[in-house]
């Protein structure tokens, strides 16, 4: 495939390497929010770009009729018009908050075990996500994510908040940044008398880039909004 990496740090760095381990063309690298670029010479984009820059990127490929895999957390309040265009010009696009493959399958343990929990009032849920210092948003895509399965499966929670919250339905997500680590999410279930906790710890930036490559291959040729759990064939 030729590839178009609308964002070029370090996410879009890896994701590079990575394509072109898989025989893959990078043919368009944007670094800057930039719109000045021809998307029509790929086959697919993948977005990591700063949330200032996401949307105007996928409807840019989107209107040229370009799939398009966006990474991009921070710009959420644009996406469900992302997901009419892409429906009105019948293109092909996929949001992941987090395209980690262990992640993915992280966010259906978390569904399945707030399910389990929601008839036991005596647990509270807490979150906690950390990241490196450069991450500009919190908390992190992937912690809202979690968050919101919670909440579509637990009827003890309907909201969530950044760090401390004094309202009960609502689950408190500590945001920590420390420097150089890729991402640490927990989801924790305390009672007076124990703890369950489930956690996700990544190792490095491959296994979010790879998720991204693999859902580009996937998306390509078909027509419509996606998940990961479309790629992933899970849910």
């Amino acid at each position: 495939m030729k590839i178009a990496l609308l964002g070029y740090g370090r996410m879009g760095q890896t994701i590079e390497k990575i394509a072109i381990s898989r025989g893959h063309d990078v043919v368009l690298k944007i670094d800057k929010d930039d719109r000045d670029y021809d998307i029509t010479k790929a086959d697919v984009a993948i977005d990591f770009s700063l949330p200032s820059a996401a949307y105007g990127n996928i409807t840019n490929c989107i209107n040229n009729n370009v799939p398009v895999v966006s990474g991009t957390t921070g710009w959420l309040d644009n996406y469900e018009k992302a997901v009419a265009l892409c429906k009105e010009k019948k293109g092909a696009f996929i949001y992941a908050s987090n395209f980690s493959l262990g992640v993915n399958i992280f966010f259906e343990l978390n569904k399945t075990l707030a399910k389990m929990m929601s008839n036991l009032s005596q647990y509270n849920v807490t979150m906690e996500e950390i990241h490196h210092t450069k991450k500009l948003d919190a908390p992190s895509g992937t912690a809202i994510t979690l968050a919101e399965g919670v909440i579509e499966n637990n009827a003890n929670y309907d909201a969530w908040e950044l760090n401390e919250t004094n309202n009960k339905t609502s689950i408190p997500i500590v945001a920590k940044r420390i420097e150089d680590v890729p991402g640490t999410h927990s989801v924790s279930y305390k009672s007076e008398v124990d703890t369950i906790n489930i956690e996700h710890i990544a190792h490095n930036r491959q296994g979010f880039a790879l998720g991204a490559v693999v859902a580009a291959e996937w998306l390509v040729g078909k027509t419509g909004v996606f998940s990961m759990n479309d790629v992933l064939n899970i849910g």
